[in-house]
């Protein structure tokens, strides 16, 4: 639910700068409160319900099992969902908005895991960085496409502040990095039932798309909208291969 409530929520407070994008294929915002604005309120109400319920239920689960951890991870995801782009915070605004998103790659395992085990410790937090790192790449990949609308709606993101070119670089760097900090996880003892041999393998998909990305970097729009439609899909097909890793090892 909390997830769900960005689509509406920043639409909503994003509707200024997107008078200045024009939404593509994974950017740019959704268009439908730039043709429809009577939908505006509709838009605000129905993210702050789900936020709502978000918590609701995350009380009730908390009180059921006793977790307030869960429930003060709920509240974390909550309160990035909605300062992402509402005042006072306005992190993607002010220059957050990257670590805003990468800490998703944490908030979303990090759920799952107190769920089950009803705590955090290093090994859940050790496990979320590849998440996160991968969750920057795709952050800088939808970035790239708005730089010369988000400039304009003030909105201080990495791209704006260093350029297209310097955004597919980070992307090379970051594959990189996410495929490394699997392979230490591989070389680690802290999950012997986890095959990271095999997910390190996975990694190399969004690691070289990375890389191409970094060879290919231009500064040119058109050219770059296309070299995102490229990263984004296989950043989604590796994290889908890697659910699916771990759903055959449940279902078995």
């Amino acid at each position: 639910m909390a997830h769900l409530s960005v689509s509406y929520t920043n639409d909503y407070w994003d509707f200024e700068v997107d008078h200045y994008n024009q939404p593509t294929l994974f950017a740019g915002g959704s268009g439908v409160l730039i043709q429809n604005p009577e939908l505006r309120p509709f838009a605000k109400n129905f993210g702050i319900f789900l936020i709502l319920l978000s918590l609701s239920l995350a009380v009730v689960f908390s009180y059921i099992y006793s977790s307030v951890t869960f429930l003060l991870i709920a509240l974390l995801g909550n309160l990035l969902a909605w300062y992402y782009s509402a005042p006072p915070l306005k992190l993607s605004y002010r220059g957050l908005g990257e670590v805003a998103t990468a800490l998703s790659g944490f908030i979303l395992p990090a759920a799952g895991y107190v769920a089950i085990c009803g705590y955090l410790d290093l090994k859940i937090v050790l496990f979320t960085i590849p998440f996160v790192i991968f969750m920057t790449s795709f952050i800088l990949s939808v970035e790239i496409p708005d730089m010369e609308g988000d400039g304009k709606g003030h909105k201080n993101t990495f791209i704006v502040k260093n350029g297209r070119k310097k955004g597919f670089i980070m992307i090379g760097l970051v594959g990189v990095m996410g495929t490394l900090s699997l392979l230490l996880l591989s070389l680690s003892s802290l999950f012997p039932q986890i095959n990271f041999q095999l997910l390190t393998l996975l990694s190399l998909f969004p690691t070289l798309v990375g890389l191409y990305l970094l060879l290919r970097r231009t500064s040119k729009k058109e050219k770059a909208i296309h070299l995102v439609n490229i990263n984004i899909p296989i950043l989604v097909i590796f994290i889908t291969l890697f659910n699916l890793y771990f759903l055959s090892g449940i279902i078995s």
